[in-house]
């Protein structure tokens, strides 16, 4: 060994790298160790136990973080103690590790807030969940600028007050950079303390082109999912500078509205004659209607000359059209009985007169509205016929063209003959 001592000797610096690999070899064996078999020990415990919080700290990752500060804390008080080594060279080398380990820290911490989130979300109703993922954000935020400065102030060995002392001087430029941050922390606070957005919820704001359910509240962001499945971000802080519309009041009262218009031609509209009345008392839903209604002016008529219909009141088509349409969503099982049903006449204009049916279907499910919209609808367009009423519909070409002379329409040749068909064409 004596020829060892003699290289040892000559070469100090061989020893300085045995021992430095060496330190390596053990803090790379540490990490392997307390990675592979502490954690696995620690997660298969939390995997056994009732609570929920534990699982998500393993899945965030914020003990894996915390692990690999026991081989650098190991490094950093074994690093003195190896032979060879310049008194600067170890403060450097000290230095760097404690601004490692502060990093570490900083990416526990902000793994643990995500944790922390996710908690939140899963031990509350999701009705009553307020969005406080911008307040994590902003907290992260703050970690990471704390352990920046910790950081720093580490590598150079001053104080971190002075490092904060001197970000006076940066205010403006700071304000600056963060505008965007600060707006959206002030709008985050004004949505989560006056409830205005939750996940899940159905906004519609036109001028952003947002038209769907928010899928994710963020710091500066507000992600909305659109019904053709696009994705739309909306700034946070838009959400109060620009108006929006929440749907989600018709959601919880579980009744989606039915706000549509039947166009009917006004040269339909005339009185009843008794030949009608008759046959539309055999309708179950308007016999009591017509027969409360013959005696109200039977009596109100009583000594008007009859010498003109005008003289006393009548029944319409369209009035008694209007009272069979509202009687006929009283009774339909898809529109709910406790909101409000109306069906009125509002002001006739060049399309006819607008009888509008308003009422509210029994559940918010977008298909199922749609079919009982549709069913409605599709019966009171059938039976218009059955009241002498016509619905406007504007004039098409073919309208136009049975309307002309047969020997000016174009499916007529110059000799009057028709073209159209196939059997005229190939004789």
């Amino acid at each position: 060994m004596a020829w060892m001592n003699d290289l040892l000797a000559r070469y100090p610096w061989i020893l300085t790298l045995l021992y430095l690999t060496g330190l390596l070899l053990i803090c790379w064996l540490l990490d392997r160790v307390v990675r592979r078999w502490a954690l696995r020990l620690m997660s298969g415990l939390a995997s056994r136990t009732r609570t929920r919080w534990d699982d998500m700290l393993f899945n965030e990752g914020v003990f894996n973080h915390l692990s690999h500060m026991v081989p650098v804390a190991l490094a950093q008080l074994a690093l003195p103690l190896v032979p060879g080594l310049p008194v600067d060279l170890v403060t450097v080398g000290r230095n760097v590790l404690t601004a490692y380990m502060v990093l570490l820290a900083a990416m526990a911490g902000s793994a643990a807030l995500s944790a922390s989130h996710l908690i939140y979300l899963s031990s509350e109703d999701r009705e009553s969940v307020r969005p406080v993922k911008s307040y994590v954000q902003l907290a992260k935020i703050v970690l990471f600028l704390i352990s920046g400065v910790l950081i720093v102030s580490v590598l150079i060995e001053r104080s971190p007050l002075l490092l904060l002392s001197g970000l006076g001087a940066m205010t403006a430029v700071l304000l600056l950079v963060f505008k965007d941050t600060l707006l959206s922390l002030v709008a985050s606070v004004q949505i989560a303390s006056n409830d205005m957005v939750r996940v899940g919820d159905w906004i519609e704001m036109p001028q952003l082109s947002a038209d769907g359910d928010v899928i994710d509240i963020a710091l500066h962001t507000v992600k909305v999912q659109n019904w053709d499945k696009t994705i739309t971000t909306i700034p946070t802080h838009r959400l109060i500078s620009d108006s929006f519309r929440n749907w989600r009041g018709m959601s919880e009262s579980g009744g989606r509205r039915i706000k549509r218009s039947l166009l009917i031609d006004l040269a339909s509209v005339r009185f009843l004659d008794p030949d009608q009345i008759e046959r539309l008392q055999k309708l179950s839903l308007l016999a009591p209607y017509l027969a409360d209604k013959q005696r109200e002016l039977a009596q109100w008529n009583a000594g008007v000359s009859a010498d003109a219909p005008e003289n006393g009141r009548r029944l319409t088509n369209l009035g008694t059209f209007r009272a069979y349409a509202y009687r006929y969503i009283q009774a339909h099982p898809g529109v709910r009985a406790d909101m409000t049903r109306l069906v009125r006449a509002l002001d006739p204009g060049p399309q006819g007169q607008p009888v509008e049916i308003y009422c509210f279907t029994n559940t918010t499910n977008w298909a199922e509205h749609e079919r009982i919209k549709g069913d409605i609808f599709d019966h009171l367009i059938a039976t218009l016929p059955s009241f002498g009423l016509r619905l406007y519909q504007q004039p098409s070409g073919g309208d136009l063209q049975a309307w002309l002379p047969s020997e000016a329409r174009p499916d007529h040749n110059a000799d009057g003959h028709a073209t159209a068909s196939g059997e005229g064409e190939h004789r």
